[in-house]
């Protein structure tokens, strides 16, 4: 296989753990172009930056890697290296590995898939890489082996254009991977009231996942339990082509 050029970004900042397993994956495959948050932007989904001046600073150049800190969101980083850093589309956009899982509905808020989605749009094959493990110190050893064997694959099947993957991993050694449906559920928010010295009222989020799969033994959700490895293959059109259809019979 030819070297590649890969785009790398994710939501934990160019400093996290995750990052560098991803950045050891892809050099094996190629040139690797690295823009991403200089802090985390966990939760950002497609968030860009409308209001405020993004900058951009190289910290490293080597023959192989070149990659940069940037203040902005996940998509504006993948946004500015196609605006700004890269002479031609990449041959892969990588995103990850996040710290946390990202299956079920996260895949709305987060802002590791939100760069997979905005590479997606670009027209390149594009994967999002997560791991069921907060701990800004979690092992991400284990499930690179399998990584590397989704990358390999999407480099020669390629995606059809208008999908990119939703990669997420259980925590310790995986059994293997399962291609399989997203999972239905919710995050429960509550949010803790508290008061700041000037007695003005403030919030922190907190709350809980709620599965609501109820048995189902093919989606992220009960694999992940089973301590498989789960794809998702994920759309940028959300369109309901079937409720899409049903509404043309509506009478305006």
């Amino acid at each position: 296989m030819t070297r590649k050029k890969i785009l790398i970004s994710n939501d934990d900042s160019i400093h996290s753990k995750g990052i560098e397993a991803l950045i050891s994956i892809a050099k094996q495959f190629g040139d690797v172009l690295v823009v991403a948050p200089h802090a985390p932007r966990s939760g950002m989904s497609n968030a860009i930056t409308v209001e405020l001046p993004i900058r951009l600073k190289k910290i490293e150049e080597s023959p192989h890697i070149t990659r940069y800190s940037c203040t902005g969101t996940p998509v504006d980083c993948v946004k500015l290296a196609f605006d700004q850093l890269l002479e031609k589309s990449p041959d892969l956009i990588l995103s990850g590995i996040n710290h946390g899982s990202n299956s079920s509905v996260s895949v709305h808020y987060s802002g590791t898939m939100g760069a997979a989605v905005e590479g997606c749009i670009h027209n390149v094959p594009s994967i999002g890489f997560s791991l069921c493990d907060h701990s800004p110190n979690a092992d991400f050893e284990p499930m690179l082996p399998f990584a590397k064997k989704i990358i390999e694959n999407v480099l020669e099947n390629g995606l059809p254009t208008g999908t990119c993957l939703n990669v997420n991993a259980p925590k310790g050694k995986p059994t293997g991977i399962e291609i399989c449906r997203q999972g239905n559920g919710r995050w429960v928010e509550e949010f803790d009231k508290r008061t700041d010295p000037q007695k003005r009222d403030y919030y922190w989020i907190t709350g809980f996942y709620q599965n609501l799969d109820n048995g189902s033994n093919d989606t992220d959700n009960h694999f992940l339990e089973e301590q498989k490895i789960s794809i998702v293959p994920v759309k940028i059109d959300m369109t309901d082509y079937e409720c899409l259809q049903n509404m043309k019979n509506w009478i305006f």
